[in-house]
Parts: structure tokens; sequence; C-alpha cells
């Protein structure tokens, strides 16, 4: 059974083509990650399927609800968490949960009793007092996710819900998300941290609107092409601009300390990477084949794309002119 499923979606702002005919399923139960970097469409996306935003072409049915024809019926099963959640600073915690409750028609009867349940499943308890404005990063995202949980939604979806919290409150966070998945929940959200993509049933990569791959992220690290050596050297920053400058490589991604080089043949890599590097001065310390990691695939599949289309633009532009 499918949560979401969307048919050439599309959205464009003026001459920007935000989002490309995407096809999106989601089903019940599982937790889905959008993973893109900034303009990419994610929240152009999100906005689409919660009824926010009207599409300009195709089609989605969201929590059985037709985006199109269904928007205030969506409101009612979808709880929505957008990037900057329009809490109220002066009122305490717990008004600004009532405040949403009677957005929502939460029924007196019982609303107290779902209050104190999510107050303890977020580890609020302790605030309620206390005023929105005053509480940190991950308190207001917690306070955020209760507001969009008032009212018992089907779905949930999160727009970069962890971007500028404290690790420790991105733990308690994800932690309150998989207890959500055991009760039924369904979950999409939009991320740019890759680690976090780790931790979804299945994910999507954007990258300019377009949805380059839906799959688990064991799946999508394994249709990586290549091989891939992991290198330290004494410079990374000076390493990886010479390494680029010679176009013989896939990719080249700066991971923590070290330098993860996407190639095609290992011996012939390495000899390159070492006699550039050597004449630059610059220290191998460590050159070793790794898997690819979740970074690594995004950026090849990325390129891949960019690559067909700009051999694409290449080829109308030639046709062009040889009319």
């Amino acid at each position: 059974m499918l949560s979401i499923q969307t048919t050439h979606l599309t959205k464009s702002f003026g001459l920007l083509k935000a989002v490309r005919r995407i096809n999106l399923e989601v089903a019940a139960g599982e937790i889905f990650g959008l993973v893109g970097p900034d303009g990419s469409g994610k929240t152009t996306t999100l906005r689409m399927l919660c009824g926010i935003l009207p599409p300009d072409e195709g089609e989605a049915v969201v929590a059985g609800c037709d985006i199109h024809r269904e928007t205030e019926r969506i409101k009612e099963k979808v709880g929505y968490l957008p990037q900057r959640f329009g809490l109220y600073g002066d009122l305490s915690v717990l008004e600004n949960i009532h405040f949403y409750a009677d957005l929502y028609l939460v029924p007196r009867k019982g609303r107290w009793e779902r209050i104190e349940r999510l107050l303890q499943f977020a580890n609020l308890e302790p605030f309620v007092k206390r005023r929105a404005q005053d509480l940190s990063g991950g308190m207001k995202q917690k306070l955020g996710l209760i507001c969009a949980l008032i009212h018992t939604p089907s779905l949930l979806l999160l727009d970069e819900p962890t971007t500028g919290v404290d690790p420790v409150s991105r733990r308690d966070f994800w932690m309150i998300l998989y207890d959500l998945l055991k009760e039924g929940v369904t979950i999409l959200f939009s991320t740019s941290y890759l680690d976090e993509a780790e931790r979804c049933s299945r994910i999507g990569l954007m990258d300019q609107g377009e949805l380059l791959i839906s799959e688990t992220p064991a799946a999508v690290k394994a249709r990586v092409k290549g091989i891939v050596l992991e290198l330290r050297t004494n410079s990374n920053q000076r390493g990886i601009k010479i390494l680029e400058e010679t176009g013989s490589f896939r990719s080249l991604v700066l991971s923590g300390d070290r330098i993860h080089v996407l190639a095609d043949d290992a011996q012939e890599s390495e000899r390159i990477i070492r006699r550039e590097l050597t004449s630059h001065g610059i220290e191998v310390l460590d050159l070793i084949s790794v898997k690819p990691t979740l970074e690594d695939a995004f950026i090849a599949t990325v390129e891949e794309k960019r690559k067909q289309r700009s051999s694409m633009g290449n080829e109308k532009s030639e046709g062009t002119n040889g009319q």
C-alpha cells in the first residue's frame, strides 16, 4: 500500500523549473529520505505534497487524497514540519501546542491525554511553561514536531528537520522518529545530511529538480561504477585541486581528513595519483581501496547526470546550428 504516489509532478517559478516531472512512491509505514543539495527541489516537492503549493503539471495521491481536489483532507491526514516552523516565541510550550490543536480542530475531550503523551515522547515535560523563544534549537524542533503530530496524522512530512541542531538533539529526534514508525506513521523527510539518509528504508537522490534514483541506501551504493580509492596526504586541499586538473577520475570527494577518488582502474589510478602529487611536492600518506560510501554514490550519480545534460545540450546546440 502506498502512502504517496506522484506522476510527472512539476513546478516552475518563472523561468526556473524547480521540480521536473517527479515520479515518487513512498510505501505506508516506511521512512523515506529526499536527499540533495540546497536548490535541488526538495522543499518545493514537500510543499506540493502537503497541499500548500499547487503543481503546474502532474498528479499525486497523498494519504489517499488527490492533491488537486482534496487539499483540505490532506491537511487533516498529514503533519508538516517546514524548515522554519511557525512557533510563537512569546507563548509557552503548552500554549503553542494548544494553539495548533485548535487550528487542527482537535477535540477538547481526550486532548490533554494526547498532549501529555507527546510531551513524554519528546522529553519536553519539564519545559511546558518555558516560552518558545527561550528554547534551544533542538527543543524548538521537538516542539514543532509535537505541533505537527497533535492531530494524529498518518503521514509526516519533515523539511530538513535537523539542520542546525546539535548532535545530541539530532540523535534524540531520530529516536522519536523510529518510535513513530513503530506506531505505523509514514515519514517522508528531506535532508542534506548523508549520515541521516543511511537510516532510511529508502532514499531518493535529487538534483536540479530531478529525482535521479529511488532505492535503498545499500542499493544506491551498489550502483557505483568503478572503484573507490581513499587517499590521505599532507595537503588534501591542494591535492584534490591537482588531481581534478588531470581529468583522469570520475569524481573526487573530500571526506573528513581523506580524499575519496572514484576511478575506473585501481592500478593506473594509483600510478597517476602518486606521480602527480609527488611532482607537486605533496606527500601521499595513505592510499587504499575502500567500499563506496553514500556520499561517493551521490556525487557519482549527480556527476553522471550532469554530463548527460551537458551532452544533450551540446547536441541540441549543434542541431540548431546545422539548420
